[in-house]
């Protein structure tokens, strides 16, 4: 499994990259370091890494109820990574579309 799993495009990450062009964030391996993350958004996008930031979230407990009965489950833990590129760096994620 490779360490960067997929981009995180949401309103909150969108409005983050038009306030500060360099930073994106990436759903990463939770067994990943941040020396790790740097080399392979690096080696992925040609571009030099400033800084990466990382956020752990825990899995959570979810419960349903349906027409047999209580079904329980539980959300998987997952770890992101917010990247700040140098200056004058940037990545474009709908190139290939």
């Amino acid at each position: 499994m490779g360490i960067i799993i997929k981009p995180v495009i949401t309103e909150k990450t969108t409005a983050l990259t038009e306030k500060t062009a360099e930073r994106y964030v990436f759903r990463v391996s939770p067994d990943a370091n941040k020396i790790e993350i740097k080399k392979a958004i690096e080696a992925l996008y040609n571009v030099k890494v400033e800084s990466v930031n990382t956020v752990n979230y825990s899995g959570k407990r979810k419960a349903r109820y349906t027409k047999s009965g209580l079904i329980r489950g539980k959300v998987a833990a997952f770890k992101k990574a917010v990247v700040t590129l140098e200056k004058g760096q940037t990545i474009d994620f709908y190139a290939n579309i």
